[in-house]
């Protein structure tokens, strides 16, 4: 499979807003993704099928001066387990260094065990845990210092 990373657009939005909870995840609501999109401050990605533009998958962070937040790495339940997520990733914090950044910092959920092993594969190193911060979970804080 070949994939394509660009920069999210609106129109991507309006193109998976009626499936987000059922094919993606209740991670957040519509309304909440398109303010990260108008952000100045937010950058935010997505994967699509080179063939068909589909879109698999997305991310995004906000930046502070020289620090990022990952506000999240989502994709397609279909398509989980086939690395979309590392490349993501790996997409955001190239760019992360692009923009001057030092630092980047997540949260992840303590049960979410595919995505710690994949943040702690790529460097990030956990910093703090937030009690109770989901429903029948902790949050795990983590962060990568960039060169």
């Amino acid at each position: 499979m070949d994939f394509k990373i660009e920069k999210m657009t609106i129109s991507d939005l309006e193109e998976i807003k009626d499936v987000l909870e059922k094919d993606f995840d209740d991670f957040w609501k519509v309304n909440t993704l398109k303010e990260e999109l108008l952000s100045n401050y937010s950058y935010f990605i997505t994967i699509k099928l080179d063939k068909t533009n589909e879109i698999l998958g997305f991310a995004g962070f906000k930046k502070t001066l020289d620090t990022a937040d990952i506000m999240n790495i989502v994709v397609r339940k279909d398509f989980r387990n086939k690395k979309i997520g590392k490349k993501l990733l790996s997409s955001l914090i190239k760019k992360a260094k692009e923009q001057d950044i030092k630092t980047i910092f997540l949260e992840v959920n303590s049960k979410n065990l595919p995505a710690l092993k994949l943040y702690e594969n790529i460097g990030f190193k956990k910093i703090g845990i937030r009690k109770n911060y989901y429903k029948n979970s902790d949050g795990i804080n983590m962060k990568i210092e960039l060169d």
